[in-house]
């Protein structure tokens, strides 16, 4: 993962969507915290299908989705967004570098 570095200008990439970065981030913090799929759908008030949907980036969470989700997470909605706007800016940095390389 990308640390220390400070991107001010915010764009994604084909290398990550929101989406992707997204599902990353839940489960990671899913399964630092020992829960189930099920479980965090059953404290969101959500099926597991639909956690696992968000988790593989086939769904786009809507803003209540997001604050369901980060209660169930113990996070802040805020926090969830910054790790993932963290993560799809860590990709276009690589993506871009990638790019570089290869001319």
């Amino acid at each position: 993962m990308c640390t220390g570095a400070s991107i001010h200008v915010w764009r994604w990439s084909a290398a990550m969507t929101p989406e992707q970065a997204f599902g990353q981030v839940i489960r990671e913090w899913r399964l630092r915290l020992g829960l189930s799929q099920e479980q965090v759908g059953f404290e969101s008030g959500y099926h597991r299908t639909y956690v696992s949907l968000l988790e593989r980036g086939q769904k786009s969470p809507s803003l209540g989705a997001l604050f369901r989700l980060s209660e169930a997470l113990c996070a802040k909605p805020s926090d969830i967004v910054v790790a993932v706007e963290a993560r799809v800016a860590c990709a276009a940095v690589r993506g871009r570098l990638a790019g570089e390389r290869g001319k």
